[in-house]
């Protein structure tokens, strides 16, 4: 997977439906400054997971249109809104 700077972050990208699919089910954590971007996406879900995560839904030009902050795991549909077309997944700060 690829590694970008999105908004301060180093974050891998999803960009294939099974890089999509998994997410971060699966890892332990994220450190701080670092995250998951996810491409052609607008809703997220934190099931299997095993931590809270804080999702950054962006639109096209990268712009933020909704942050949903401390998503506990097994949230089935968090939802970015229709303008938002990818989301950065983040360790929570509470």
């Amino acid at each position: 997977m690829e590694t970008v700077l999105c908004h301060g972050i180093s974050a891998k990208v999803a960009r294939s439906f099974p890089e999509r699919a998994r997410g971060l089910i699966g890892t332990e954590r994220l450190n701080e400054g670092e995250g998951l971007l996810i491409l052609k996406c607008n809703a997220i879900h934190t099931c299997f997971m095993r931590y809270a995560i804080d999702a950054t839904f962006l639109d096209r030009h990268d712009r933020v249109v909704k942050v949903v902050r401390n998503i506990k795991p097994w949230r089935l549909f968090v939802w970015g809104g229709f303008r938002a077309v990818k989301v950065l997944e983040t360790a929570t700060r509470f």
